[in-house]
């Protein structure tokens, strides 16, 4: 196959390559510590980028960053290449965009909580049936009252609205538990303490800036510093998946092109699939499934083979296994059941080979024509072009300052939303709450003002009634006075007229 159909990925008998046309069909690099599973995630990367086709990789142990930087010329590199036929082998890098959820090794990446969904966040959680059905409901109230969900805070101040309002919303969404509440809210808080905090919010990633070219054709590589993000584990898988799950449900479909539109390395895939629930699992399956015809091809790279589920294990149609160890009785059942998944080839047996391949040797078989699987063969690994192994800081800097993504992505915007929105409500609500106490003091102050006045009014008629009566009881008095006195003096003067 020619070079510009297919990804070179060594020598067995016969060179092994990678068709670019069935790229999409997914695959799985699989093998022990130390055995070379790094080394050929790179050269696939590479291959995919010589290729025009952009990648994805999340670089665990700081080892991935080395491919934007030329290789340096060593002897046993030579050797290899010499002995694979990687001719002409030169040294050089790639055109690579750093990136980070905590915004310190590469360009941050952000999604906005209502992006990530309750599915995934309710993971991220580990929250029980319950919560996540109130979480649920949470996320069904900001959409029916258009509540933005940005960042954590949005969220926060929204589970606080739910649970203020309880016993209005039970009525209408169902049960909500002030105690449920209480406990997302808690596993928020811890989520935050992980860093999640600086993960939500916005900008929010574009997909179009992963799924770039340079000026020269060549596919970017997205490289995601991973180092810090794998101490917290959930938040690692479940951001992967999320992103597995933004490509699907925003990538048109295409069917089956040429090539992949986009290659996706899920590194440590174990930790994606440890605890899945099972609502969860169904979704990576329809993911892997479905979004091939999507052009996007999905690695997951891990220790064991195991560690992907037969569900979603019989969707990769290309595999790279190196070496296992057999120590123990369930050791030998994974390496039989690793050997299981290859075509056989009749020159070997695939289950003694398992065991006593060398670094950088692995057993590969890819899909042919019509995809078919090929004969699994026992290859050696090309070298890769760029450098092996970490960069130095400084020149990580000068890449990220140098890059369109920086001035992009730094600056953390917040607009107005559910927390605002909420703010601005309970605001609104204590002013009204305010303003109806104060009328009702003043209403209070006018009733016991117009009471006192009544009372006052009273006595001062009860007075002048009072005054009244006497006035006239003292005019009676002072006239039957006067007549006494008059008839007297009649009755004296009469006297002494006579």
């Amino acid at each position: 196959m020619a070079a510009t159909e297919s990804v070179f990925i060594g020598k067995g008998e016969q060179p092994v390559g990678l068709a670019l046309k069935y790229a999409n069909r997914h695959g799985l690099v699989s093998g022990a510590t130390g055995t070379g599973k790094t080394v050929t995630l790179q050269i696939l990367a590479e291959g995919f980028s010589d290729a025009g086709v952009p990648v994805f990789v999340a670089d665990v142990k700081s080892d991935l960053a080395g491919m934007a930087v030329a290789g340096t010329e060593k002897d046993f590199l030579e050797e290899r290449a010499t002995t694979v036929g990687l001719s002409p082998y030169d040294y050089r890098g790639f055109p690579v965009t750093f990136w980070d959820l905590h915004g310190e090794q590469g360009h941050p990446i952000r999604a906005t909580v209502s992006e990530m969904g309750p599915l995934l966040l309710s993971r991220l959680l580990d929250l029980n049936d319950t919560q996540e059905g109130i979480l649920t409901l949470a996320f069904r109230v900001a959409d029916d009252e258009k509540m933005l969900l940005l960042d954590l805070k949005d969220l926060r101040a929204l589970l606080v609205n739910v649970a203020e309002r309880r016993k209005e919303l039970s009525a209408e969404y169902g049960n909500v538990s002030a105690a449920s509440v209480g406990a997302i809210q808690r596993k928020l808080l811890a989520l935050e303490e992980q860093g999640a905090d600086k993960f939500f919010g916005e900008p929010a990633l574009e997909l179009a800036d992963f799924l770039r070219t340079d000026e020269d054709g060549k596919g970017i590589i997205n490289i995601l510093a991973a180092d810090k993000l794998m101490m917290t584990p959930k938040l690692y898988g479940t951001f992967l998946l999320w992103l597995l799950s933004e490509l699907f449900e925003e990538l048109p479909e295409i069917g089956d092109p040429d090539k992949p539109i986009f290659a996706f390395f899920f590194d440590e895939a174990h930790l994606l699939f440890d605890d899945c629930p099972k609502a969860l699992l169904e979704k990576i399956e329809q993911v892997v499934r479905l979004i091939r015809s999507k052009g996007v091809g999905v690695y997951f790279v891990t220790q064991n083979p195991m560690d992907v589920p037969d569900s979603v294990s019989s969707q990769l149609g290309n595999r790279v296994q190196h070496a296992l160890r057999a120590f123990t009785p369930k050791e030998k059942r994974v390496i039989k059941a690793a050997a299981e998944t290859f075509r056989p080839n009749p020159k070997f047996k695939s289950e003694d080979v398992i065991t006593q391949l060398g670094i950088g040797e692995a057993l590969v078989s890819t899909l042919l024509k019509k995809g078919v699987p090929s004969v699994v063969e026992q290859t050696l690994i090309r070298p890769p072009c760029s450098q092996m192994g970490p960069i130095t800081k400084k020149r990580r800097k000068e890449l990220m300052s140098a890059s369109s993504m920086e001035a992009k992505y730094r600056k953390r915007l917040d607009r107005h939303s559910a927390y605002e929105i909420l703010h601005e409500r309970a605001e609104k609500a204590a002013a009204e709450a305010e303003r109806l106490e104060q009328a009702e003091e003043q209403e209070k102050l006018r009733a016991a003002k117009a009471k006192k006045s009544k009372s006052s009014t009273g006595k001062r008629r009860s007075s002048r009634r009072q005054s009244t009566s006497e006035a006239v009881f003292k005019q009676a008095a002072r006239t039957a006075t006067s007549q006494i006195v008059r008839s007297l003096m009649r009755s004296i003067l009469g006297t002494f007229k006579k």
